[in-house]
């Protein structure tokens, strides 16, 4: 019972109190959601355990997400992911239903999102054709307004620290849903920077004043959306990609060769064809660029990205050469 007080009591921060036991479901009507999580009925598998459909009484589907009870990390995550995003009502944010922690079972209950994650789409040569360019900018406009709501406008200052193609699910309407907030961080309204000893996320996302001193901020979340949209456009991972005979190794070098060459829309996944507004896809190139920026005070805010997303007529300023380049 221990582990399940300290749950509920996670709810009240600051001003704002939430009943824990109200989310709670127990762990036979999970069971009997998943059968039993039978194989048949797992959709995923992440870092910290497998993810299951689920079918309640009602009707209701949801994604039961079971965390693995030999992860070193799974008490934290649980509670972390909780006392965070139960608090959090946005369109592009995962909605979690409830969760369940008997035994050693630590089980979180989601909103079910039918076409499961934008890695899944963008990576496949098949079904990265199901995403043109208006629905690839819906999806990098969903994504920046989630992200808007996490740091500025949410009940807390939230920080994601792990935004990447995975952690975006994709609605029956192909529109983004931010999730898994297992690895992100309450801020105060003051606090400008977090100072860790512990670096947790995805490399190839992390900004370089993480993985070399350990700072995070808004602004570091803002580096992993520019990386984020440098995939969506291009349909290509963050690693190594090879251009005739030549081999660049990642794909921020990619980006900005060819922004500096003078040809920024070969950047363009050809699997998009004609059907792609120029000023749109320059813009979100010209965008991505500068939020990936190695200077975090030259990255734009996600108030200001919403505004060049929004806006023709804002003026951008030059980006500086990105990190990580060699």
């Amino acid at each position: 019972m221990r582990g399940e007080s300290e749950v509920v009591c996670l709810f009240d921060v600051g001003d704002h109190m939430m009943d824990g036991k109200s989310l709670q479901f127990s762990l036979d009507t999970v069971q009997a959601a998943t059968k039993g999580f039978s194989q048949e009925n797992k959709i995923g598998e992440g870092g910290f355990g497998g993810v299951y459909l689920g079918l309640l009484s009602n009707g209701t589907r949801i994604a039961v997400k079971r965390l693995s009870n030999c992860s070193g990390q799974g008490a934290r995550e649980f509670k972390n992911e909780v006392l965070l995003v139960a608090k959090l009502q946005h369109r592009n944010l995962v909605r979690l239903l409830g969760f369940c922690l008997e035994g050693p079972e630590r089980i979180l209950i989601y909103d079910y999102v039918p076409n499961k994650s934008l890695d899944q789409f963008l990576f496949d040569p098949e079904k990265r054709r199901l995403l043109d360019w208006p629905r690839r900018y819906m999806i990098i406009s969903g994504i920046a307004r989630g992200m808007l709501y996490l740091h500025e406008d949410s009940p807390l200052k939230i920080l994601h620290r792990d935004l990447k193609a995975g952690n975006v699910l994709l609605d029956e309407n192909m529109n983004p849903k931010i999730a898994d907030f297992g690895t992100a961080r309450i801020v105060g309204v003051d606090q400008s920077q977090i100072n860790t000893n512990r670096i947790v996320g995805t490399f190839g996302y992390m900004p370089p004043e993480y993985v070399r001193h350990g700072h995070y901020s808004s602004k570091s979340d803002v580096y992993s959306f520019g990386v984020l949209v440098l995939e969506i456009i291009s349909g290509k991972r963050n690693g190594n990609i090879c251009q005739s005979d030549e081999v660049v190794d990642f794909l921020m070098s990619y980006a900005w060769k060819n922004w500096t060459n003078g040809s920024p829309l070969e950047l363009l996944d050809s699997s998009v064809g004609d059907n792609y507004s120029r000023n749109e896809v320059l813009k979100c190139i010209h965008m991505a660029l500068l939020c990936a920026q190695e200077d975090l005070s030259n990255r734009p805010t996600m108030q200001t990205v919403m505004l060049m997303l929004n806006s023709s007529s804002v003026s951008m300023p030059r980006p500086q050469k990105p990190s990580y380049i060699l």
